[in-house]
């Protein structure tokens, strides 16, 4: 019995001791994990699925897989994820919400001198989770109460990437968000987390870089060990963030997805020494699909078509956001790799002025 009582009592302290994590859809702790909200248009079946369907992979799927039911239930990955956002009132816990598109219309008042990016830092005193996505009007604001999906956000395709990270590398994140100037729509920051993440402070209250460089890369390694590479910018970058730098700081051409719906699009570029090209379709494999136009599509990665490249984060391919923060988070994960690549099915070609 004494043995028993010993190994409980190990285990509640293992427990108690284990940061928090992205959960996949299985419900258990997980390193990584991309979900990929399918467009409406691509549904089939179930009228009321329509919209709310996604694929799901993280490093145990071998590829994608089906989402465990529907984008809007906390029972997905995205869902049980961010349930302690809306389950606990308690000191050990801080989160920060941001979106150049908040729930609220009226918190976006000054959003057009904000980055164009998105995401939710949540995170205890052991460590976290950065989920980086394209989703506007998400997600609720803790004092909601319950996790949900935004209506407005079902009729396109969109991709959440998140990544769980010891404490330590808040502080790498924090400095890499006073670059990209998020408009803060909800946080938690308080006690030792405010003394331990003084940029996270600094971004809650509208600061950013006011020098240069206008831009910042830097690793940051998962709690499991995996490492990522964050790359930001700022508004005043003055430049495309994946035909001004990261082409060139990957070595590698580069595949776009993004919302090519919006005014001063810019076209697939072949003018510098690595090639830009605008996907223009997405398709998944298998019999079922699905395939979906990039005008059906909300989300924002790149993937090297040579590899070992993938990225996923939130910035579009247009002339106002040359002169917007954001950025994107990118791995050499042969399976986060294998997974995006084989999704580009037509791309834009570039026009002869574009090759010069």
């Amino acid at each position: 019995m004494a043995t028993l009582n010993l190994l409980l009592l190990a285990a509640l302290l293992c427990a108690k001791s284990e940061a928090l994590s992205c959960h996949g859809d299985s419900g258990q702790p997980v390193n990584w994990f991309v979900v990929y909200k399918l467009p409406a248009v691509s549904g089939s079946g179930d009228a009321a699925m329509r919209g709310l369907r996604y694929k799901y992979m993280d490093e145990s799927t071998g590829g994608w897989r089906d989402g465990a039911g529907s984008i809007n239930s906390s029972n997905g990955a995205v869902g049980r994820s961010l349930l302690p956002l809306y389950r606990s009132n308690s000191s050990q816990l801080a989160f920060v919400l941001y979106n150049d598109q908040p729930p609220q219309p009226s918190q976006a008042q000054d959003s057009s001198r904000r980055g164009h990016t998105k995401g939710v830092l949540l995170l205890d005193q052991e460590g976290g989770f950065w989920l980086v996505h394209s989703v506007p009007r998400f997600p609720p604001t803790a004092s909601s109460g319950a996790y949900s999906w935004p209506h407005n956000a079902q009729a396109y395709g969109q991709t959440l990437l998140c990544v769980s990270f010891p404490l330590t590398q808040f502080l790498r994140i924090g400095k890499q968000l006073t670059y990209t100037f998020p408009l803060v729509y909800d946080y938690k920051l308080e006690g030792i987390f405010a003394q331990k993440f003084p940029d996270l402070e600094e971004v809650i209250k509208g600061h950013h870089v006011i020098h240069k460089p206008w831009n910042s890369s830097v690793t940051l390694t998962s709690q499991a060990g995996t490492t990522f590479q964050s790359f930001v910018k700022s508004g005043k970058f003055g430049d495309d963030l994946y035909s001004g730098w990261l082409a060139e700081a990957l070595g590698s051409n580069l595949q776009v997805q993004f919302w090519p719906n919006s005014p001063g699009i810019l076209p697939s570029n072949c003018s510098r020494t690595h090639q830009i090209l605008d996907v223009t379709e997405t398709s998944f494999p298998g019999p079922s699909g699905p395939t979906f136009s990039a005008t059906e599509d909300h989300s924002k990665w790149c993937v090297a078509p040579e590899g070992p490249w993938a990225c996923v984060g939130d910035m579009n391919r247009n002339r106002g956001e040359e002169h917007r923060g954001g950025g994107t988070l990118c791995a050499r994960l042969p399976a986060l790799w294998k997974a995006f690549q084989p999704l580009v099915k037509a791309w834009e070609p570039c026009r002869e002025d574009n090759r010069a």
